[in-house]
């Protein structure tokens, strides 16, 4: 029985909360966050304690803790967590600058613990359908991935302002994909952004279009594509072409009825939240970070692919500063 503590008891501690619930093999000892009530409320819904962030990681009766707070606060957490021997599953980015995920690596290493880097768009069934076909060799070899993310509105302005940009807050999810689906690490980056939707997400520093070109050492590409307004619905959307063919995972709509009229085909929205469209891959995350330490040669993404993507996050922020490709 793996033991769990949940540092953070917003949307996503709720969600992974949710699927532990569900599991034989761990239980949620003890939650902690910043406000009491929001503890409280999921500590009765886990029949959890309520502790504080530093009793958890120092807790001896606790193996794991799920790091769902702020990105601001995961560096000092994971220092502490891998000093205590706990393994950890970490939200992303694990921080902000690469520089201190780095630093992070050698307490992770050091400490020869189990980390997770939350990118739980690996674990969704259709685009882990594509990269296992991929694997396959059904379409050959990769040439050009192409990666759609678009969300169906923007996030406050308060918010935007301590997000670390589109490219670490937004892009990043994408780019984590781009490495999983080509196969490789990109070596270069070219970026470009606008911002169409509200001129107060410029005023805080930041665009809401941006698209992006990764270019592999063999020559693959990627681009990815993302804006921060979808009228139609949350879009996520990607497509392999490859040498012998094309791999290409669609939308999840909001049911499978199609209406046929004279006027033509009319299909459901996409669904709208980002909860419900990554339903299945949280939970199919939390599964295989929990098999994992039961048995470690289950894969799971770890620290070193959180540096990764932050790193191709920072060179994209840099190259629409200075519109110029960026080596990697």
């Amino acid at each position: 029985m793996i033991r769990i503590g949940i540092l953070g008891c917003g949307r996503i501690g709720q969600v992974h909360a949710r699927t532990l619930r569900t599991m034989d093999d761990a239980t949620i000892v003890a939650v902690s966050d910043f406000f009491p009530e929001a503890a409280e409320t999921l500590a009765r819904q886990c029949g959890a304690e309520v502790r504080s962030t530093d009793d958890i990681i120092a807790s001896p009766d606790i193996d794991a803790v799920v790091v769902g707070t702020p990105t601001d606060t995961h560096f000092d957490i994971v220092k502490s967590a891998a000093a205590a021997g706990k393994h950890i599953l970490c939200e992303k980015p694990v921080d902000m600058s690469a520089d201190n995920i780095g630093k992070l690596i050698d307490h992770v290493d050091k400490a020869g613990i189990a980390f997770f880097t939350a990118f739980n768009r690996r674990f969704d069934p259709n685009f882990a359908n594509v990269r296992n076909r991929i694997v396959a060799g059904e379409i050959g070899q990769v040439e050009i991935v192409t990666i759609l993310s678009r969300d169906p509105s923007p996030p406050p302005i308060s918010y935007i302002g301590s997000s670390g940009g589109i490219f670490r807050d937004m892009m990043i999810h994408d780019l984590d994909m781009a490495r999983f689906l080509l196969g490789e690490d990109p070596i270069s980056v070219y970026a470009t952004g606008s911002c169409l939707i509200d001129p107060e997400i410029g005023k805080a520093g930041d665009v809401d279009t941006a698209a992006v070109t990764l270019t592999t050492a063999t020559g693959k590409i990627c681009q990815i594509s993302n804006s921060r307004r979808a009228t139609y619905g949350y879009d996520q959307r990607i497509e392999v072409h490859g040498s012998a063919g094309m791999l290409r995972a669609a939308n999840v709509l909001e049911n499978t009825v199609d209406l046929a009229t004279a006027a033509g085909f009319q299909a459901a929205p996409p669904v709208n939240f980002f909860l419900e469209r990554y339903e299945q891959a949280y939970a199919s995350e939390m599964r295989t970070f929990i098999a994992h330490l039961s048995d470690s040669s289950v894969a799971i993404p770890n620290i070193h692919d959180g540096l990764k993507a932050q790193i191709l996050a920072d060179a994209a922020a840099q190259s629409l500063d200075e519109g110029l490709p960026i080596p990697v």
